[in-house]
């Protein structure tokens, strides 16, 4: 691989979308609201979606017991469980709504509980929170069914309960094992901590353990991180999720309790993302790309390697590009060519599940021009390549004339090593992986009619 130089750090040192969606939530409208939401629903259940697949299914838990001063997502840090239990009556109320319009047991190919912290909830609730859902959805015979697990959170107890509810995927939040960098971020937790629940979780039987690593983090080094890569390694996860921290004090204000100055340059995080790929790849992890790593034989690397790979928005996906059902505060879902997301408050969420309504406040049509362009930018995500044959037969356009303008922006890129180009496509190199963001960008109509990049994190 070439050598990433200073001055293509500093170029690329800007904000930009992850591309879990496109359009991206920042282009959601409030003028999609239950009405549009409902007719998505209505046409799948009347088979005239485009892709009648089994359902995604995402479920927001946003409760945590303590503050993590690095956190981005929508949480509620409170020690009074009767809001939990209050929530999950409304989650029910939820469920019950969208099932409602949508018609009764779907086939579901994938569940996944996310926060905040899922396991704040008790097992005796978490117990008849898959009663409901079980009660409303088909799950497949070898559906995934994943939680995310705070390690603070769970004993060995715990992890077997998990498994009995049917969860076969699990994953832990570690951050970084340096004790130095948890105190900066508010969470302590020790490295043999969390190898001892590793180990359990390996011998109660779970198909698939991952943990998510942030690099980018105050009193963060090189030196520090490759120590943290090597515990994780040592412990051995099926997955790894290495995100780059972004740091946004102005939109988050947990984050405010960060020192700007004690966080890593712009080549420190270079750094750090190479001796992950590296020192993963010398232990036979597959560098799926951007910032998730798969051992060999786990299904994320086979996706890889066959050009199956999708991108949600939990990330990297092996699952067909079909529809996700969200529930919950702030959850976006997608179903057929739209894109919804719900209530950001606990109250605003409760008010309009009171009033009957599925609780969305804003989201998207996708217009045929948003279809062939999220085409592109997520096969640029997930395969790093472009065929222009494949897209001209999905779409019946002519690649070079209907991009004509983002391929002469490419060229800057070609020169730079960061991608190769030939009569029939464009495929990203080793080296711009580091960069694939700001290759998606390009084809990114909304930042190039309205470049506005406040509400992204740095792409590196």
């Amino acid at each position: 691989m070439q050598v990433i130089t200073q001055e293509l750090i500093k170029q690329y040192d800007i904000a930009g979308p992850r591309y879990t969606s496109y359009p991206t939530a920042d282009r959601f409208v409030s003028a999609f609201d239950h009405d549009q939401y409902t007719n998505a629903l209505a046409l799948r259940r009347k088979g005239m979606t485009s892709n009648v697949l089994p359902l995604s299914i995402y479920i927001h838990i946003p409760f945590c017991a303590s503050l993590c001063y690095f956190c981005a997502c929508n949480k509620i840090i409170t020690q009074h469980y009767d809001k939990a239990l209050n929530y999950l009556d409304l989650l029910e109320k939820e469920i019950e709504l969208q099932t409602n319009f949508l018609g009764p047991k779907q086939a579901a190919s994938q569940l996944h509980l996310g926060g905040g912290s899922p396991t704040y909830i008790n097992d005796d609730d978490l117990h008849q929170l898959m009663i409901t859902l079980r009660a409303k959805f088909n799950f497949t015979a070898h559906a995934e069914m994943s939680i995310e697990i705070d390690p603070r959170t769970v004993t060995e107890s715990r992890l077997v309960h998990l498994k009995e509810l049917g969860f076969n995927r699990i994953s832990f939040g570690v951050q970084d094992f340096d004790p130095q960098v948890q105190q900066a971020i508010h969470r302590i937790q020790p490295f043999e901590q969390v190898k001892a629940l590793m180990q359990a979780a390996r011998k109660i039987g779970f198909q698939s353990i991952n943990t998510d690593l942030i690099y980018g983090l105050p009193k963060q080094s090189p030196e520090s991180f490759e120590k943290t890569l090597q515990q994780i390694i040592e412990i051995s996860p099926d997955r790894i999720a290495i995100y780059g921290y972004a740091h946004l004090p102005e939109k988050f204000k947990p984050q405010r309790r960060i020192h700007s100055e004690e966080l890593p340059s712009a080549s420190d995080k270079i750094e750090m993302l190479t001796l992950a790929i590296n020192s993963l790849a010398s232990q036979a992890y597959i560098y799926i790309g951007m910032d998730h790593f798969a051992k060999t034989l786990d299904s994320l690397a086979i996706a890889k390697s066959t050009g199956s790979l999708h991108r949600n928005f939990q990330g990297y996906s092996t699952q067909p590009d079909g529809d996700l059902l969200a529930f919950g505060v702030s959850a976006i879902g997608k179903v057929g060519a739209t894109y919804s997301q719900n209530a950001k408050t606990l109250e605003e969420y409760a008010d309009l599940l009171e009033q009957g309504q599925i609780p969305i406040i804003k989201g998207i049509r996708l217009s045929r021009e948003d279809l062939l362009r999220r085409s592109v930018i997520m096969s640029i995500m997930c395969q790093g390549e472009i065929v222009y044959e494949s897209v001209e037969f999905d779409y019946l356009i002519h690649f070079k004339e209907s991009f004509k303008h983002e391929l002469e922006k490419l060229e800057a890129f070609c020169h730079q090593g960061l991608i190769t180009m030939n009569e029939k496509g464009f495929k990203v190199t080793d080296m711009g992986w580091y960069f694939v963001r700001a290759v998606a960008m390009q084809f990114d109509k909304y930042l190039n009619f309205d470049f506005k990049t406040n509400n992204f994190s740095k792409i590196i």
